[in-house]
């Protein structure tokens, strides 16, 4: 089964790093899964987010019409405290 990856618009060509953390044996068997339908992990990622997003707002995801937090703003982050691993 071949999942349709849609090719990023201009407007999302830039990118930006997310890190996450995730079992060795899940990954194995993510990139293993992504490999046979011959995509990328981060195309996946990618997908997923971009529903998660349109699932939570109700609407199709256009990234001209999104508000996003100003860059350099720290204020939402500066709010919310940090994890610490124990």
């Amino acid at each position: 089964m071949l999942m349709n990856i849609d090719r990023p618009s201009k407007l999302e060509e830039r990118t930006a790093r997310l890190t996450i953390l995730i079992d060795p044996r899940k990954k194995a068997v993510f990139e293993r899964l992504c490999a046979e339908e011959d995509v990328t992990p981060s195309q996946v990622v990618r997908k997923l987010i971009r529903s998660y997003i349109e699932q939570r707002l109700g609407v199709p995801w256009n990234p001209v019409e999104i508000k996003l937090p100003l860059e350099g703003s720290s204020s939402e982050s500066a709010s919310k405290p940090r994890r610490t691993r124990r």
